[in-house]
């Protein structure tokens, strides 16, 4: 087909920030060979969705950004790739503008594809494998911003919970090789940025699948001991590990580094014994305990969130209190509430005990209630504490906001030249819209230095 001439790109990238870190690749590849990158909305030779799985409304989603593309140039190519593309490729061929599906193995092939693609009047063509086929691994990282860059270092997953179509959708637990994160963190410090976020499926499965087969050298105690070592990141963080896979001697190293910050992720699903058993969870509420208890015991101020499935087949009423009384005890500091949907090939959409869908939105209403409640009285306990706050680039409404390494959302009126900053600054109180307003620390001390 001929082009454009410039070629344009436009990305859309849907779900978590492992396809974030994808699909900045993925443009890196389209931009080194010649496409010039463009917004979604503007007219462009190609676009390019990157889609989840894990969402309810995957299809319409799908869907919706599908039209946009046609709407914003209906001769661009339309090209859909992730997880929701390797689950239901014939689905998605069959949706109108879809030119091109290609499965978790053909991703990154991207460009081969691109010359000889034809704007279809019918089905969209298909390059996608079958899962068990996707053994190797693309190491890649995404610079949503000037401040924050997600990193990947692993892939796909070997647990078999019982909900979760992420193994179908991204194949088995496969890791980058250190030596290659390391070259990626040290690429992502040269361009200024001062955060890195970890990103994976199962990161704490870190090092299986180093050499394309389940061998592996290194162990996810390893990887962060080597990242602890890399000049010019201020600030790592680790995105979500599995509790049974957060060992006392990475809490320790975290808790010492110069750079890994006091900021953990732990999905729980549920707090009864039982439902984890019936999710096939490898851990039971007695370990996920001593994890949190082991946080605190040498990192008391850091912020440690949680993820919560509301509604799973079997939870009961009392079975629900059982979740709520339990994180209510806890001393974590915010949840990702999730509400249970079934998905075709897993165990649970067969399991019985439905929870009918008004009891699961009122469940997942209770616990978001719970988890602004958690995440207030953190925040309560950091006021008045002077930490570093690194400024994002966002402006809203004049305001702009930062996180400090705990992970305490900070406002102040926005300041251009303070973007990509660390500041130094005393936590005052919390505003109205729930973050914290803080004043420089010096300001403190020349008014007790003053009186």
């Amino acid at each position: 087909m001929e082009h454009s001439t410039p070629k344009t790109a436009a990305f859309h990238t849907l779900g978590c920030k492992l396809n974030f870190a994808e699909t900045s690749t993925i443009a890196r590849q389209l931009t080194g060979a010649g496409y010039e990158k463009v917004s979604f909305d503007e007219k462009a030779s190609v676009y390019v969705i990157n889609t989840c799985s894990v969402t309810e409304n995957a299809d319409r989603e799908c869907k919706f950004h599908v039209k946009r593309a046609m709407k914003a140039n209906p001769d661009g190519l339309v090209v859909i790739l992730g997880c929701y593309a390797q689950l239901k490729p014939e689905e998605i061929s069959a949706i109108e503008g879809v030119d091109l599906v290609l499965g978790a193995k053909e991703k990154f092939n991207i460009l081969s594809y691109l010359d000889d693609l034809q704007k279809t009047e019918s089905h969209g063509l298909i390059n996608s494998c079958e899962i068990d086929e996707a053994d190797f691994f693309i190491g890649s990282y995404s610079i949503g911003d000037r401040t924050r860059a997600f990193l990947k270092v692993q892939d796909g997953c070997d647990y078999k919970c019982t909900y979760c179509t992420i193994p179908l959708a991204r194949g088995i637990s496969r890791s980058d090789t250190i030596e290659n994160v390391v070259k990626n963190a040290m690429e992502i410090a040269s361009k200024g940025i001062k955060e890195i976020v970890l990103t994976g499926v199962n990161i704490g499965d870190y090092g299986k699948g180093e050499f394309g087969n389940k061998k592996h050298e290194h162990t996810f105690l390893d990887l962060i001991s080597e990242l602890d070592k890399v000049e010019g990141i201020e600030r790592i963080r680790i995105s979500s590990i599995e509790p049974n896979l957060l060992k006392d001697e990475s809490i320790e190293l975290v808790a010492k580094s110069k750079s890994f910050v006091p900021h953990f992720h732990i999905p729980l699903q549920s707090g009864s014994d039982d439902l984890l058993k019936l999710m096939k969870r490898r851990y039971l509420t007695k370990l996920y305990t001593d994890r949190i208890a082991k946080i605190r015991e040498v990192m008391p101020d850091s912020c440690i969130g949680v993820d919560v499935i509301v509604g799973f087949p079997g939870e009961t009423e009392e079975k629900f209190l059982e979740t709520y009384n339990f994180l209510n005890e806890l001393p974590i500091s915010y949840l990702h509430v999730f509400t249970y949907s079934e998905r075709e090939n897993t165990e649970a959409a067969e399991m019985q005990g439905v929870v009918p869908i008004p009891e699961r939105k009122q469940r997942s209403k209770m616990l978001r209630i719970l988890s602004e409640k958690k995440k207030m009285a953190f925040y309560r306990t950091q006021i008045g504490k002077t930490l570093p706050v690194l400024w994002e680039h966002e402006n809203k409404n004049g305001v702009m906001y930062g996180f400090t390494e705990n992970y305490v959302r900070v406002q102040k009126p926005f300041d251009e030249n303070s973007i990509n900053t660390i500041e130094t600054l005393k936590l005052n109180k919390i505003e109205s819209d729930g973050t914290v307003s803080a004043v420089p620390a010096f300001e403190e001390f020349l008014a007790k230095f003053s009186s």
